[in-house]
C-alpha cells in the first residue's frame, strides 16, 4: 500500500513537471517571436544604429527595450529622435500583444498607420508626434480599449476622426495638432479629457460641450471651427422665419424638411450690407497695406538685398569687361541671364559663361542659373561673423536655399577659390554641406542647403514662450553627439584644419533635431575685423587672430556650446542686447563646492533618471574649456565620452516618461498599468 501511494506521489510530480517545462516551452517562444518582430521593425525603418546585440537571445537588454520583471514579454518600445526613415511595417505588431508604451516621436517615418497595431491590446501610451506619417486613421484604432496617452501631433494625417472614438472611455491626453484632419469632433463628445489639441487641421462644426473648457490655443487653425472657446456658431433656421414674400437675398434653411423659405429683413437691406462688407474689405486692405510699407521701411534689407546684389554683379560685369549678348528677356537681368550656360570643371558644375560663375560642386544635383539666384525673393536670417545669411525661395523648383553674402575678404581670388573648393570636398552627415559659390570683385556669394528648424541658439534663447518646443535631455545628447562628430570629421583632414568659429548659431537643426555643423572653413578667407564680439564668449583664451585657431581652441568653444547646451544661457555677447555670462567661470563658480543642480536649466530638471548623464556631460564641458590648451581632450575623446553617455540613457528608455506638457505628459499613469 506504502509503495503504491509513493508511485502515485512520483507520478504526480513527474507531471507536475512536465506541465512545468511544457509552460516555459511555450514561453520561450513568445518572447522569440517578440525578438524576431522587433528586428523586422528595425530593418524596415533603418535609422541610426539601435546599438542592438543581434546576438543576444533576449532583446530586454536591447537600447530602448524594456521588459517586464520576469523578463518574458516585451511591454516598452521607445525610440525618439533617432532618424528613423520609411513605412511602419504591417505584421510586426501583432507579435508584440503585450505593449504598453510604444514611443517613436520626433523621426521620419512616413505612410500610414498599420491597421494591425489594434493588436497591441494592452497598449496604454502611444507616442508618434513630429513624424510625417500620413493616411487616414484605421478604423481598428479604437480597438484600443486601454489606450491612455495618444499623440499623433505634427504628422500628415487625414480623414475623419474615426468613428467609435468615444469607446476610449480611459483615454485622458490626446494631441492631434498640425495634421490634415477633417470633418466634426462628434466622435469626441463623450471622452473626458485632460489634455487635448486639435489646432492646425481642417476641423468643421461646434466644439463639443465636453471640450469646451479647454482654451482656445487647442482648437485654433480649423477656419470653420466654431462654438465655445471660439466665435458662436451661426444659428441655423431661426425663430423670425416667416413665410411670405421676402428679399431673396436673406432665406434660410428649413432644418426639417430641407427646404428654401425666406426669410423678412429685420433690419438692414441687402444692399446695406453690401456696402457695409465691401467698406469694411477696403479699410482692411488699407491697413495692411500701411503695414507692409512700415515693416518694408523698417527691414528694407529682407527685401531688397537680392536685388542689390543683382545691381552690384551687373556693375561689376560692366567694369570687368564681361560681354553677354542681351537676350531681350525684359526682366532687368539680362547680362546675368547670358551666364546660364553650364560648364563641367574638375571641381564642380560651372553655371555661367564669361570669366565669373556660379561654380556648383558635385555633391549637389540640383543646379540653377545666377540669374534664377537674383531673381529669388530673399529673407534676412541673420548677421554673422563672416557676412549676412538669406533665405532664398528661387522660382525653379521651387528650391529655397540658404545665401551667404561674404563681407571683408582679404584674399586673392585664387587663393579664395582654392581654399573654398576645399571646403566644398568636406562632405560629412553633420555638415552644413556647400553646394555653390560665386566670386567676384566685390560680391562672394556661399549657396547652403535650408534648414527650416533653424539654429540651435534660436531654439534655446528664441522663444520662452508656452509654445516653444522644449529641448529634452535625449535631444540635447544628440545634438551635442551630432555636432562633436562633424568637428570631429573637419579634425580629421589635418593637424592644420579647424572649424575656428563654433558657436550654437552655426549649429543647425534637421526636423528630427540632428546637428549640421555650418560655417566651416571659412575663418581663413577674412580679415580680423569680420568677427564680431558676439564670439567673445565662445574663444579661447590663447586665441588673438581669429584666422589662426587651433584644434584645441575647437575644443574650447566646443565645451562652451555644451555648457550653454546644458545650463540654457548664453554666453558672454552671444545675444544681441544680452551681454550673457561667462560661462566656464560661472559654472566653476556654482560647482566649486559640490555638482548642484542649479547649473542646469529648468528644462532639464525634470529628468532625475539621467542625472548621472548630465553631470558627467557636464565635466566633459568643463574639461573642453580648460585654460591650458594641453588640458584638453581631443574632439575623438570628446565624441566618444558623448557617444557612450547618449548610448547609456537610449539604453535607459526613461527619458520619456516625463515631457513638456505642451507636447505631452509621458508619464506612466500608475493607474493604468
Amino acid at each position: 500500500m506504502q509503495m503504491q501511494i509513493q508511485m502515485q506521489m512520483q507520478m504526480q510530480m513527474q507531471m507536475k513537471l512536465f506541465f512545468f517545462f511544457l509552460l516555459l516551452s511555450f514561453v520561450k517562444p513568445d518572447l522569440t517571436s517578440e525578438r524576431a518582430a522587433l528586428l523586422n521593425l528595425r530593418a524596415a525603418v533603418g535609422g541610426r544604429t539601435f546599438l542592438w546585440n543581434t546576438t543576444s537571445a533576449t532583446p530586454c537588454n536591447w537600447s530602448g527595450v524594456k521588459c517586464d520583471q520576469n523578463h518574458t514579454h516585451v511591454v516598452e518600445l521607445h525610440l525618439p529622435a533617432v532618424s528613423l526613415t520609411g513605412k511602419l511595417p504591417a505584421g510586426v505588431f501583432p507579435d508584440l500583444p503585450n505593449l504598453h508604451t510604444l514611443s517613436l516621436r520626433f523621426n521620419s517615418l512616413s505612410g500610414p498607420l498599420p491597421s494591425d497595431l489594434s493588436a497591441c491590446t494592452s497598449l496604454r501610451n502611444l507616442y508618434l508626434q513630429q513624424n510625417t506619417l500620413s493616411g487616414e486613421l484605421p478604423a481598428t484604432l479604437i480597438q484600443l480599449t486601454g489606450l491612455v496617452r495618444l499623440n499623433l501631433a505634427s504628422n500628415n494625417f487625414s480623414g475623419k476622426i474615426p468613428v467609435g472614438f468615444q469607446n476610449l472611455t480611459r483615454l485622458k491626453t490626446l494631441y492631434l495638432q498640425n495634421n490634415l484632419f477633417a470633418g466634426s469632433l462628434d466622435e469626441l463628445n463623450r471622452v473626458e479629457l485632460d489634455q487635448f489639441n486639435v489646432s492646425d487641421n481642417m476641423l468643421n462644426g461646434s466644439v463639443p460641450e465636453n471640450l469646451q473648457a479647454f482654451g482656445k490655443d487647442s482648437f485654433l487653425g480649423n477656419s470653420l471651427l466654431c462654438g465655445k472657446p471660439l466665435n458662436p456658431c451661426p444659428k441655423e433656421g431661426g425663430a423670425n422665419s416667416e413665410n411670405g414674400g421676402g428679399n431673396r437675398n436673406s432665406s434660410s434653411v428649413d432644418d426639417n424638411q430641407g427646404l428654401v423659405k425666406n426669410k423678412k429683413k429685420s433690419k438692414l437691406s441687402g444692399g446695406a450690407i453690401a456696402g457695409i462688407v465691401i467698406g469694411s474689405v477696403v479699410v482692411l486692405l488699407f491697413i495692411v497695406f500701411a503695414m507692409i510699407l512700415l515693416c518694408r521701411n523698417k527691414n528694407g534689407e529682407k527685401t531688397s538685398s537680392i536685388d542689390e546684389v543683382a545691381a552690384t554683379l551687373k556693375h561689376n560685369q560692366h567694369d570687368e569687361g564681361i560681354h553677354s549678348e542681351n537676350v531681350g528677356n525684359g526682366n532687368g537681368y539680362s547680362s546675368a541671364a547670358a551666364l546660364a550656360v553650364p560648364a563641367v570643371v574638375n571641381e564642380g558644375v560651372v553655371v555661367g559663361g564669361g570669366d565669373k560663375k556660379l561654380v556648383f560642386f558635385r555633391n549637389w544635383g540640383k543646379v540653377f542659373g545666377l540669374e534664377d539666384l537674383l531673381r529669388a525673393s530673399a529673407e534676412v536670417l541673420g548677421k554673422g561673423t563672416f557676412g549676412t545669411s538669406y533665405k532664398a525661395v528661387l522660382e525653379v523648383g521651387p528650391v529655397v536655399v540658404a545665401v551667404k553674402r561674404l563681407r571683408d575678404v582679404t584674399i586673392s581670388e585664387r587663393e579664395f577659390k582654392e581654399k573654398i573648393e576645399r571646403v566644398g570636398t568636406m562632405v560629412h552627415e553633420n555638415l552644413a554641406p556647400l553646394r555653390a559659390y560665386y566670386y567676384s570683385r566685390d560680391e562672394k556669394l556661399l549657396v547652403h542647403d535650408y534648414l527650416h528648424m533653424g539654429s540651435l541658439s534660436a531654439l534655446l534663447h528664441g522663444n520662452k514662450g508656452g509654445g516653444r518646443t522644449p529641448l529634452t535631455w535625449e535631444m540635447r545628447s544628440g545634438i551635442a553627439l551630432g555636432a562633436a562628430r562633424g568637428i570631429e570629421y573637419l579634425h580629421s583632414q589635418g593637424s592644420n584644419v579647424s572649424h575656428g568659429n563654433i558657436k550654437s548659431s552655426n549649429i543647425l537643426l534637421t526636423k528630427t533635431y540632428e546637428a549640421r555643423v555650418s560655417d566651416f572653413g571659412l575663418a581663413h578667407l577674412v580679415g580680423p575685423s569680420s568677427t564680431p564680439n558676439r564670439v567673445a564668449g565662445y574663444r579661447a583664451p590663447e586665441v588673438t587672430d581669429p584666422r589662426k585657431v587651433s584644434q584645441k581652441a575647437d575644443v574650447y568653444s566646443f565645451g562652451v556650446l555644451l555648457l550653454e547646451l546644458l545650463t540654457g544661457k548664453a554666453p558672454t555677447h552671444a545675444l544681441m542686447n544680452d551681454e550673457g555670462v561667462d560661462l566656464p567661470r560661472w559654472v566653476q563658480s556654482v560647482v566649486k563646492e559640490e555638482w548642484t543642480s542649479e547649473v542646469f536649466d529648468l528644462e532639464l530638471l525634470r529628468y532625475q533618471n539621467v542625472e548621472e548623464e548630465m553631470v558627467q556631460l557636464l565635466q566633459l564641458a568643463v574639461d573642453c574649456a580648460a585654460t591650458y590648451p594641453d588640458n584638453r581632450p581631443s574632439m575623438s575623446q570628446v565624441r566618444q565620452q558623448i557617444e557612450e553617455l547618449h548610448k547609456s540613457s537610449l539604453k535607459d528608455g526613461s527619458q520619456d516618461q516625463i515631457q513638456h506638457p505642451d507636447l505631452i505628459n509621458d508619464m506612466d499613469d500608475i493607474s493604468s498599468r
